[in-house]
């Protein structure tokens, strides 16, 4: 393969860059005797050196398991752990940190508030609205229990900008609607929704609103309180911490009218043989031996976002951003999918005549370029473009502008491969 280098990654006006991409390790390997650029942090974000640090001092110090000791490590454990929590709920604006459920991911997150709340509040009759752009962990937990509860499921369409028509919101918000459950970013398109505004129409009607934050929180300023929705759910591994962490927001007035989601250890107050009673938040819904080495690594990731400043790093995704649909269109037959750069986050979906999503992705990585291929997990937005899939370029705070120019040529490269 062609071999490829990396000119001298100067600073945004926005953050120092350069400092940036030293925290991360990984960003030092060579891929096919190239440096690697990683473009696919819509799936998975690297993670800085602290953050992997913090998982290794737990391991190596503090190893125990949380709540259920008196002695000096599990004590140490759960002052870490539970600080994790504190650092979460502070980043989010939410009340307390009892708000702040952990679960392994945003799926899960999605899954406990349909498990949940979904079970006890919805009948046949009654709607959940979602939107034709939600990923399928937004969609099929709902299928899933509508199937059981025969409540009915209705969808905000998806304009061919990539944005949602609004003017059917009037029809679909209803009496009968008892949970607008929506994503704050496509993970597709990159269109970021009107969260205040959709969610003031929700509540107009009575109706409680979910936000998947999968792609929203780990990018820009996020404010729970200051948004008014009901529950968020989000992932750690998208921004900068661990897998196998993520966690639920909720109000706490609906997280402790909500049964629990798993039974077990560390989720009850008492158990007889006779039946059981929960615990308080948020232990309540945290069932067995927890994520701790995650949490602690994702209270970490938090402290670095925090330190670098989230709305630097949305005004610096916005401008690489700009600047990848600037250059992007140079590429014959290329065709981006979704909004203007003003109405979007950090991430480029294309498709090109020339080559399948699939073959973009494994020629690119002959050049050291990570992207994403395939409907990342949103068939339905894609069956909505009349299209089987799509490749995807998404940035993060240690991407440059000099990587979006590399991925250029490399589609370039492309296209010139599958041409004949």
């Amino acid at each position: 393969m062609p071999t490829a280098t990396m000119t001298p990654i100067p600073n945004t006006q926005y953050l120092d860059v350069t400092a940036i991409r030293a925290d991360f390790p990984i960003l030092r390997r060579r891929i096919h005797d190239v440096p690697l650029v990683y473009l696919d942090n819509a799936a998975t974000s690297q993670k800085p050196q602290s953050v992997i640090d913090a998982q290794t001092r737990y391991y190596e110090e503090t190893n125990a398991n949380v709540h259920r000791g008196v002695h000096t490590l599990s004590e140490e454990a759960t002052a870490q752990y539970e600080g994790a929590r504190a650092k979460v709920s502070n980043f989010i604006g939410a009340c307390c940190p009892k708000e702040v459920i952990w679960t392994r991911n945003a799926t899960e997150a999605l899954n406990l508030v349909a498990y949940s709340w979904g079970r006890a509040n919805l009948k046949r009759g009654d709607r959940v609205l979602l939107t034709e752009m939600e990923h399928h962990s937004n969609l099929v937990p709902w299928q899933i229990l509508s199937a059981e509860l025969s409540f009915e499921i209705a969808y905000v369409r998806v304009a061919d900008d990539g944005t949602l028509i609004l003017d059917d919101l009037p029809k679909l918000l209803t009496s009968r609607t008892k949970l607008f459950s929506f994503t704050a970013m496509s993970n597709v398109v990159g269109t970021v929704n009107p969260v205040k505004e959709l969610t003031a129409a929700a509540h107009k009607v009575g109706a409680k609103v979910l936000v998947d934050g999968a792609q929203s929180v780990p990018h820009m300023p996020v404010n729970v309180q200051e948004l008014d929705i009901d529950f968020m759910a989000f992932s750690g591994h998208k921004m900068l911490g661990p897998t196998g962490i993520g966690a639920l927001w909720g109000r706490r007035e609906l997280l402790n009218a909500m049964p629990p989601f798993m039974g077990g250890g560390d989720m009850i107050r008492e158990v007889h043989l006779s039946g059981f009673k929960p615990s308080e938040l948020p232990w309540k819904f945290e069932a067995g031996t927890p994520a701790i080495a995650q949490a602690i690594g994702l209270g970490a990731a938090v402290d670095y976002l925090s330190n670098v400043g989230m709305e630097a790093i949305h005004q610096a995704e916005r401008e690489l951003t700009a600047y990848a649909m600037q250059r992007l269109p140079e590429v014959k037959g290329l065709r981006i999918l979704g909004p203007a750069a003003e109405k979007r986050g950090g991430l480029v979906a294309f498709t090109l005549e020339a080559a399948h999503p699939h073959d973009i992705a494994a020629v690119l990585d002959g050049f050291g370029i990570a992207i994403r291929a395939g409907h990342h997990c949103a068939q339905p937005l894609h069956e909505r473009y009349r299209i089987p899939a799509s490749a995807r370029a998404s940035f993060y705070l240690y991407n440059t502008k000099e990587e979006v120019d590399l991925l250029v040529k490399g589609l370039h490269k492309v296209v010139e491969m599958f041409t004949f």
